[in-house]
């Protein structure tokens, strides 16, 4: 099923979805595989296509790994906070945004896909070249990937507690040891309606510029 959207309609109403998944509507493969295949389309360096994308439907595995992101909540809350500078949480946008990420710690294991994308390159000390060139090659296609679901009445969220528990998810998915860097943990479904709406990005307003940087 496509929705009738145009190109700006699915641009700008895109959302991470958690809640609004649908966890009882299975995922058929050949929708992902047409997902991905458009995912494949997007830039990445020197076109070399040094990715990898493990989709998930196997509920057993899918447990495990709703297991690890689990634990990577805890390994999360533990980190050293020194010199961060905290949200307010107390605020009712990030109070919403708690609920949401909580209900989808609860129910990871029951979204029909899981997805984990990965990129043939790993560095030590890195430079911001290095860090640029790594990611360049992989978040545009992730994200034409969750602009494509949009497109079939699906969504997912970009999520990374899982990747404090990075080398446990490449061991239980046969991911070779050290030579790949996950990207992330996607859920895959259908959502409940579609009928998203453009996000408030009126603090953006005010980060435009031109010519040079203003205070």
């Amino acid at each position: 099923m496509m929705l009738e959207l145009s190109i700006d309609d699915v641009l700008s109403t895109t959302r991470t979805v958690r809640k609004r998944l649908d966890l009882t509507r299975p995922v058929p493969r050949a929708v992902v595989d047409e997902c991905a295949r458009l995912a494949f389309q997007a830039p990445n360096g020197s076109n070399e296509q040094r990715w990898g994308w493990v989709f998930v439907d196997d509920a057993p595995t899918r447990r495990a790994m709703a297991e690890l992101y689990r634990a990577g909540l805890n390994d999360h809350q533990a980190r050293d906070r020194s010199g961060e500078v905290e949200p307010d949480r107390s605020a009712s946008g990030q109070r919403r945004i708690g609920e949401s990420v909580m209900y989808l710690m609860d129910h990871m294991h029951e979204v029909p896909v899981l997805l984990v994308p990965v990129i043939a390159q790993r560095y030590g000390a890195t430079s911001t070249f290095q860090q640029a060139s790594k990611w360049g090659s992989i978040l545009p296609s992730v994200w034409s990937f969750m602009l494509a679901l949009r497109s079939r009445g699906m969504g997912s969220a970009w999520t990374t507690l899982s990747l404090y528990r990075e080398k446990e998810m490449a061991e239980l998915l046969g991911i070779p040891a050290g030579e790949w860097t996950q990207a992330g943990l996607f859920p895959v479904a259908y959502t409940v309606g579609t009928d998203f709406k453009p996000g408030d990005r009126t603090a953006s307003d005010s980060r435009i510029f031109w010519n040079r940087w203003q205070a």
